[in-house]
């Protein structure tokens, strides 16, 4: 008897996601690489520890492992995206067959699961590529998961994805076909991006109150609280009350945790996916350029000295003028998270289901949240958040909440570059007017780039001789 899923790498998310499929009873063979004196007997131990895993079984001889799966094969890979998926990949296909199935779970770039996809059709092997989010108790518990690929293909190992991701409030499953070739994983990154910028906000919002008004994490903690049980609620609201309350010894662990924020590069790639295709994504990447300045530790506390202090004294703002600034800010980043994914749709054809993606990402996921919910409705009328009436209301008497906490927190020199990056947007979104003709005529004067006038409707380039007059 052939067992009938198969996964390639046992890190957190790997093994989580086994307990997850053989608690629901899908029979399973375990794949982990072998390397002397680092990773040795890894299937077989991890099995050993968890009675779920009982008829599981765990190799470390790929030949084997293949062998010992039903056809057409399922494989999920579960390791580091990159060169590694496209090694796996190189020494797997010679064991495969026609018709077998491999699902890429890990955050891989998109264009790689496109080149991929073609590259494995030669041998007609097909290739899903699956962004998966939730972390450790969401590959355990259920995780919200992007599919994209083939959409005949998918059909064949949705009831398996289905069965052991998270459910919506409704108990559908938070997994559903996203599009066409890489667009799971081109969903997945917008999904990060978005969670940059959300922690980020997070962050900002801490460091006001810490800094800037002198709280405790105690302090935060029950302001954070009182907005997750007032309209505001998510997951990453609702850890980081968690986090602040966290005690080490007689003070607090955050204290005693380093200021330089790591990335995996899903930021990037969103930052960049938005620039080629011409979209503002500004909270997103003021976020993650937000971690690059953070690195820099050892240059900041030599600027630090160089230029402090620089302050105005305690913050005069109140926890309802913060509330009124996190709300807008978030909004506005998910609305240009749906925007870039609206644009990538249209540019690669993939016909993305906006409402049905923001349904995948109301549980299991790290950005789910009470937000999330209320998007699923107001998605399938518009592709633009700001202006749907719901949301438009709100950002407008949120607005000038939104512009006093920036003010007062530049004033005491305090960094807020996600929270000032949305009011930008969103001053430069509603500005009937813009000074983008002077960069036009700037672009003509040195280019000859020409320019469109004021009122003419025909799309007329125009291009002036700038010196004209000068030289008479």
């Amino acid at each position: 008897m052939r067992q009938s899923f198969g996964i390639i790498g046992l890190g957190v998310m790997g093994k989580n996601l086994a307990r997850n499929l053989a608690g629901k009873g899908i029979s399973l063979s375990l794949f982990n690489r072998f390397e002397k004196g680092v990773e040795e007997n890894v299937a077989v131990d991890f099995i050993s520890h968890h009675a779920e895993l009982s008829t599981t079984l765990g190799f470390e001889n790929l030949s084997a492992f293949v062998q010992s799966l039903e056809g057409p094969r399922k494989i999920l890979l579960m390791v580091k995206a990159g060169v590694a998926v496209d090694a796996v990949l190189q020494e797997l296909r010679q064991f495969l067959a026609p018709g077998d199935i491999i699902i890429d779970g890990g955050n891989s770039h998109y264009k790689d699961t496109q080149r991929r996809i073609d590259s494995l059709k030669m041998d007609d092997i097909q290739f899903i590529g699956c962004g998966i989010s939730g972390g450790e108790a969401g590959a355990l518990n259920g995780p919200s998961m992007m599919p994209g690929g083939d959409q005949k293909t998918y059909n064949l190992i949705a009831p398996i994805l289905e069965m052991i991701a998270a459910k919506d409030k409704s108990d559908n499953p938070c997994c559903t076909f996203i599009g066409t070739g890489g667009a799971g994983h081109f969903v997945k990154m917008v999904h990060n991006g978005i969670e940059y910028a959300e922690m980020q906000l997070l962050a900002e919002i801490y460091y006001i109150i810490r800094v800037g008004m002198g709280k405790t994490p105690d302090e935060i903690a029950a302001v954070f609280e009182s907005w997750n049980d007032d309209g505001l609620g998510s997951y990453l609201l609702e850890i980081t009350v968690n986090i602040l309350r966290k005690k080490e010894g007689n003070g607090w662990l955050i204290d005693q945790i380093l200021d330089q924020a790591g990335n995996k590069g899903t930021g990037s790639w969103t930052t960049i996916a938005a620039a080629e295709l011409g979209v503002p994504i500004t909270m997103i990447t003021s976020a993650l350029f937000a971690r690059y300045v953070s690195a820099f530790k050892s240059e900041r506390l030599q600027a630090n000295a160089m230029y402090r202090p620089i302050t105005s004294g305690k913050l005069k703002v109140t926890s309802q003028n913060l509330k009124n600034a996190y709300r807008t800010s978030r909004l506005i980043n998910h609305h240009q998270g749906f925007h870039l994914l609206s644009a990538a749709s249209e540019s690669f054809g993939w016909q993305l289901n906006l409402s049905e993606i923001a349904r995948v990402w109301t549980n299991g996921c790290i950005i789910r949240s009470g937000l999330m919910e209320e998007l699923v409705d107001n998605l399938a009328n518009t592709n633009r958040l700001l202006k749907s009436p719901a949301f438009s209301s709100k950002a407008k008497s949120d607005w000038i909440d939104l512009a006093n906490v920036i003010a007062s927190a530049v004033h005491a020199g305090l960094a807020v570059p996600c929270l000032s990056a949305g009011i930008q947007f969103l001053n430069g979104y509603t500005c009937a007017s813009s000074p983008a003709n002077i960069i036009q005529a700037q672009r003509d004067y040195f280019g000859a780039h020409t320019y469109r006038r004021v009122g003419d409707e025909s799309g007329e380039s125009n291009h002036t001789d700038w010196l004209e007059d000068k030289n008479k």
